[in-house]
């Protein structure tokens, strides 16, 4: 039996269907099965718009050749009876979860928020009109901040193969399309991810994973160089080694972290607004058309440079998707995006925002702690603009031309819009950045300019970044770890999950003594 790759193209017309018959015909074989290694949408012409694909293909009519063997991961019972505490529960907390429960250890997860059922619950009574939900919201509960998104599970980091291969085949065991694993831009929908969450959850308990959910960790009780208990809302409880993984939302967390010695510096990190489009503007830029056969809604990734080397980026784009109130606390105002499995909502939308080094812009050195409280009051800022939850909005035309913006259009985000003119509300050093960029990007993106700009997106990344020991990574502590977003050493869900895993690998090889 022999093996071989081939590289075909498809009209998307014809779907997965017509693969089959394409292999044949590029191969000459009449015997055969295959796979498909890797698939991406090419509408660069739009009088032809196709499906490439790679395909693994074995046969009896070939000669030679092998499967390559994925790099994957491999646990060593080394926990013993050691208790581990994992704070959070989002991707970096449940795979170092679900690594160091297979590697022998015990592990208890706490997360501030509750199961992912009672979150949506309160995120749709909040919506429809009740109070703010400072346990279960867009920021915290089962699951993180990347419940509700677009699932998106693409990744700039480099050397995770073996960590993502490992997390794609933790999400399709827990319900995910087998598709991420050949997708060139894999999304899971939020509607996905809340099933798979409670199904991951499940399997953890099975299999010996304590979760306490609601249960907020305050603070830590140490001795000498190492940390004995978490101190929560709920009592103390003794842990060999502490994980936290609790998001980037988490200030007081991590104001807690820094009071009792742990390290963190301030980094660049961006902010700026979503964009929000009708859908059909941007499939028509994109495909020539307001749909295309085959293929879900369109999606767009933009970049600009402005002046001084600032970076202007779409982030986190939402086909089909909604614009929610993402605020993590009550008295702050922050907007993020979501969309389910099959982004066939009306409307469009992605962050825009501009890089941006706190210390420059003020002119100063800023500690970690600063950057939090600078932050946190620019999303106050926004609150106390709008009277409470409604989103500050304006046209991109208005931004680009300096007007104070008219009354706001219609929109997805549910507890609705204030007029306002968002290069008052943006620190002053962003707003020509961001204006170069739009301009930029409705040169790319024919309609582009038609959208409507809702603030403040300022859940990109982390303003902040744990200090780690290069070869340990712990913090601060002997038995001490900091991972995912928060950390600031990685952000989105895949590299989250991979800097979850590789801090857990970390945490087994303190403890074998390796």
């Amino acid at each position: 039996m022999g093996y071989a790759e081939y590289k075909i193209r498809i009209a998307v017309s014809e779907g997965d269907g017509g693969l089959k018959k394409a292999i044949a015909q590029v191969s000459g074989l009449t015997e055969f099965s295959f796979s498909i290694i890797n698939k991406s949408l090419d509408a660069r012409k739009k009088y032809r718009i196709e499906w490439e694909y790679r395909v693994a293909v074995t046969s009896p009519g070939l000669k030679g050749g092998h499967s390559p063997q994925p790099p994957g991961l491999v646990h060593e019972s080394v926990g013993g009876s050691a208790r581990i505490g994992v704070i959070g529960s989002g991707p970096a907390g449940i795979f170092a979860a679900v690594y160091l429960a297979r590697s022998g250890f015990k592990v208890t997860v706490f997360e501030r928020g509750g199961r992912v059922e009672d979150r949506r619950s309160a995120i749709a009574s909040f919506e429809g009109g009740g109070g703010f939900p400072t346990g279960s919201n867009y920021a915290f509960g089962e699951g993180g901040a990347g419940t509700f998104s677009d699932g998106k599970l693409s990744s700039r980091s480099k050397g995770i193969n073996a960590e993502q291969n490992y997390i794609f085949a933790a999400f399709i065991s827990a319900g995910a399309p087998p598709e991420i694993a050949y997708m060139t831009h894999p999304h899971l929908g939020s509607d996905t991810l809340f099933s798979m969450t409670r199904r991951m959850r499940e399997t953890l308990t099975e299999e010996g994973v304590e979760f306490r959910f609601d249960t907020e960790v305050k603070d830590l009780l140490v001795k000498g160089d190492s940390v004995r208990a978490l101190v929560t809302d709920d009592g103390v409880h003794e842990v060999d080694h502490a994980l936290f993984a609790c998001g980037h939302s988490a200030y007081e967390t991590y104001r807690m972290l820094m009071d009792r010695g742990v390290s963190f510096q301030p980094k660049n990190f961006a902010i700026g607004f979503r964009a929000e489009h009708e859908q059909r503007i941007i499939n028509r830029a994109q495909w020539g058309q307001d749909a295309l056969t085959g293929v879900k809604a369109a999606e767009y990734r933009l970049t600009a440079q402005a002046e001084g080397g600032i970076g202007v980026y779409s982030f986190c784009m939402c086909p089909g998707g909604t614009i929610v109130p993402a605020s993590a606390y009550p008295g702050a105002a922050v907007v993020n995006g979501k969309s389910d499995y099959a982004r066939d909502g009306r409307w469009a939308n992605a962050a825009v925002v501009a890089g941006l080094s706190l210390p420059a812009l003020l002119g100063r050195e800023v500690s970690a702690k600063e950057a939090l409280d600078w932050l946190d009051a620019l999303e106050r800022r926004y609150y106390d603009f709008s009277g409470g939850y409604r989103a500050p909005a304006m046209s991109v035309r208005d931004f680009l031309s300096g007007g104070s913006g008219a009354s706001p259009r219609p929109s997805s985000y549910p507890l609705g819009l204030v007029a306002a003119d968002l290069g008052e509300l943006l620190p002053p050093g962003l707003v020509t950045p961001l204006r170069t960029g739009l301009r930029a990007f409705c040169a790319k993106l024919r309609g582009y300019d038609e959208g409507q700009l809702l603030g403040l997106e300022s859940k990109t990344s982390s303003a902040i970044q744990a200090l780690r020991h290069p070869e340990s990574l712990n913090s601060g502590y002997a038995n001490l770890y900091v991972a995912g977003e928060g950390s600031g050493w990685s952000g989105g869900i895949v590299s989250s999950a991979a800097d979850g895993l590789r801090v857990a690998q970390a945490l087994c090889r303190s403890v074998a003594g390796k």
